[in-house]
């Protein structure tokens, strides 16, 4: 199985966040791509939520799923699309935040909507109130494709391991973390968190990642770490992006998730246990 991933600085400019997204799985799908994945927020990197308010759509409107629903369809290849921050029925006007994954037909093969809030306080002139704009899901999302079983989550859930544990058990092979992940946080704790998460599960950890400075016509800009990664059942790094944008390729073989859980097979040696 032939993974790429986008690395991209998406701006708060929809449109042209589109044409990049396409444009790259047209070129992944080009270099034998099976699965094209992107980062999260692929649609729209703002922290002004004006910004937001002008240019996101609902999902059935939005033109970075449009796009890239054209891309897979051309191209013949499922396209992990990382998350696009769309517009709901929310009484108090908060958006989701969802991932969504479509077939070579341009059907939503699965959805997922971001479940665990980003509501942190980093350093004195970093914090983030993610639940002020977003309002989370409340489902956990797995899907089955031709090539693995694949379970969707999205930035910090990765914090969450009882998430991924669930997914596994639940039959994932591969679980994506598409992210836009904080600078700070990202240097210490990005690759230590999907190498958990990988090792844990049995799984191949698939996650394409924001980088750079965002460009922002309205607020102030942020900046993300970068670092798109791929890592192994056992742990191993089989990708590390950097911070440049671009294509990624990697090939992955699934019979290293059921010999890694031969190996250690702690997904079926759980115990029953009181709190202390």
């Amino acid at each position: 199985m032939k993974v790429a991933l986008c690395q991209m600085t998406s701006s708060d400019v929809p449109a042209d966040n589109a044409r990049a997204a396409a444009a790259c799985v047209s070129e992944a799908a080009a270099k034998g791509a099976d699965l094209v994945c992107t980062p999260e927020v692929t649609n729209c990197v703002s922290q002004s939520r004006s910004r937001q308010t002008e240019v996101l759509r609902r999902e059935e409107e939005d033109e970075t799923l449009s796009a890239v629903r054209d891309a897979a369809v051309s191209s013949g290849v499922w396209v992990a699309l990382g998350s696009v921050a769309v517009k709901t029925e929310d009484p108090d006007g908060r958006f989701a935040n969802r991932s969504l994954l479509i077939s070579p037909e341009g059907q939503v093969a699965a959805r997922y909507d971001k479940m665990h809030m980003f509501d942190v306080t980093v350093s004195e002139t970093e914090s983030y109130r993610e639940s002020a704009g977003y309002r989370p899901g409340a489902r956990a999302a797995l899907a089955e494709t031709p090539f693995a079983r694949i379970g969707l989550t999205v930035c910090y859930d990765l914090r969450f391991p009882y998430l991924y544990r669930t997914l596994a058990k639940a039959g994932a092979e591969v679980i994506l973390v598409p992210s836009a992940f904080s600078p700070v946080t990202g240097a210490a704790h990005w690759e230590p968190l999907l190498r958990a998460r990988a090792i844990e599960t049995g799984c191949y950890v698939v996650a394409a990642a924001q980088t750079r400075e965002h460009p922002a016509t309205s607020g102030k800009p942020r900046s993300t770490y970068g670092h798109s990664m791929v890592v192994a059942p056992w742990g191993e790094v089989l990708l590390d992006a950097g911070t440049d944008p671009g294509l990624h390729l990697v090939d992955i073989d699934l019979t290293a998730v059921a010999e890694s859980r031969r190996r250690i097979p702690s997904l079926t040696h759980d115990v029953a246990f009181e709190g202390p």
